[in-house]
């Protein structure tokens, strides 16, 4: 059967080289490991769709990857070595680009940054942004629905599809490639595939939305004294920047000490301390071109403590660098448990508060590392290990740490996951956190869409 899956994709097209296999078969917190007797590379979708023909008639397990950068195991293949991995790195082709329809058809395997590079070759913008944008792909990213810091302006990844080309359980093409902005015939079946985690069909290819260029932007960092007061500035500069902002990104003065410490080239961006800080991009092109006067009047009345403007691309580049480099500081730091979570906007501050004191009453010395997306509701609630304590004790507490902080979330009307998916780390908070109504219909839509459960077995249900 094998032999008959590596004839699909003809030389190249294969490898069950343990070396090759390697880095495909650990996600990038080294949390979920697997095995796979073979990977296969198409590069049509007319591959993939023989290929899921053959291991439907031969009851085979497909997993799909992308860009492996997940964290939540949702691309891995199980410890069986009974699952083929499918990797769509070679449905890499811009079908076609349209300025005047701002639309673009990119296949599956296409790198999120070459895209990004693409549409601005085009005179357009592709708005998802994301810190691993360089090396991820944009299947995955609609298959997990990926967030990351455009969310406040442009919506999750779901909202840059205009339609999908998918390969569904059998091998069947399902071809909704419409560059359309408006189309009531019938149900959107596209989203039934967008953060799906590849168990209901294979995205192969994805008609996308693009933009306007951004032509001005301003980047600034602040100061505030907490999560709330970052809520009322996000709300006050909404108003006053005529609902023009970017991204609006709250860290704490933990994450920014960590991201110093561990983080070569990296500085504080302003001479104090503060409890908290703010890092905002604006759209200048609108109704308020004086972006200083505006943060100047939010340090007159109080909700920011201190501010600086990014004045030239250099600078806005190191004040970004010191947000995305959070992750990779706290990994250097020790083990960590995190927790990618939802909230209503205006019950951020409320949620950070109880979470914490609800953690610290379980593990006392640990240290709680919160950043994120706020201006959508999205925060990174991370625990890092408490200093000098044994990182195998500390990470075996995952679950009872997740609960605790799922619980929380749960009691604010939040989401156990915000952009992350669900994976296999996930599976059983969905069963306990989304109703048995809604787990039900899932459920129901895996079984008729993948009776056998070929396509990516044990992940998200």
């Amino acid at each position: 059967m094998f032999e008959k899956l590596k004839r699909v994709v003809g030389d190249g097209g294969w490898t069950s080289d343990p070396a090759d296999l390697e880095p495909h078969l650990t996600e990038w917190r080294g949390t979920w490991r697997g095995a796979t007797p073979l990977m296969l590379r198409p590069s049509t979708t007319q591959q993939v769709a023989d290929i899921v023909s053959l291991c439907a008639a031969h009851a085979i397990p497909v997993v799909p990857q992308g860009g492996n950068t997940g964290l939540c195991g949702g691309a891995i293949p199980d410890r069986g070595g009974q699952q083929v991995l499918l990797s769509l790195s070679r449905l890499n082709r811009v079908r076609s680009i349209s300025p005047d329809n701002f639309s673009m058809v990119a296949e599956a395997g296409c790198v999120l940054a070459d895209l990004k590079r693409r549409a601005h070759e085009a005179g357009r913008l592709f708005p998802l942004s994301l810190a691993a944008e360089g090396s991820c792909q944009i299947g995955g990213n609609l298959s997990t629905n990926a967030g990351g810091t455009n969310v406040l302006r442009y919506g999750t990844a779901r909202d840059q599809v205009l339609g999908l080309e998918v390969v569904l359980a059998d091998g069947t093409v399902l071809n909704g490639l419409r560059t359309l902005r408006k189309d009531t015939a019938g149900y959107d079946l596209k989203q039934l595939f967008i953060g799906a985690e590849g168990t209901l069909g294979i995205i192969t290819a994805a008609a996308l939305r693009l933009y306007p260029p951004l032509r001005h932007t301003g980047t600034a960092w602040l100061a505030v004294p907490t999560p709330r007061a970052a809520v009322r500035l996000l709300g006050e500069l909404r108003v006053r920047l005529a609902d023009q902002l970017l991204a609006f990104e709250l860290i704490a003065q933990r994450a920014l000490q960590l991201v110093l410490r561990h983080v070569d080239g990296t500085r504080s961006p302003l001479h104090g301390e503060s409890p908290w800080y703010v890092l905002l991009e604006a759209s200048l092109g609108g109704a308020s071109d004086d972006f200083e006067e505006v943060l100047m009047a939010m340090l007159e009345c109080g909700l920011a403590s201190d501010a600086v403007i990014a004045k030239s691309s250099a600078e806005r580049d190191a004040l970004w660098h010191v947000r995305h480099a959070i992750s990779e500081a706290q990994k250097r730091e020790g083990a960590s448990l995190k927790h990618d979570v939802s909230v209503p906007v205006d019950r951020i501050g409320d949620f950070i508060e109880a979470a914490e004191a609800a953690v610290l009453a379980q593990v006392p010395a640990a240290r709680v590392v919160a950043f994120g997306h706020v201006g959508d509701g999205n925060v990174h609630f991370n625990v890092s290990q408490p200093r000098d304590a044994d990182a195998e004790g500390f990470l075996a507490q995952r679950a009872t740490v997740a609960r605790i902080v799922y619980d929380v979330v749960a009691r604010f009307d939040g989401s156990f996951s915000a952009e992350h998916g669900v994976g296999v780390l996930k599976r059983e908070a969905l069963v306990r956190y989304r109703s048995a109504a809604e787990v039900r219909t899932m459920r129901a839509l895996k079984q008729w869409l993948d009776p056998a459960n070929i396509l990516n077995p044990g992940k998200v249900l």
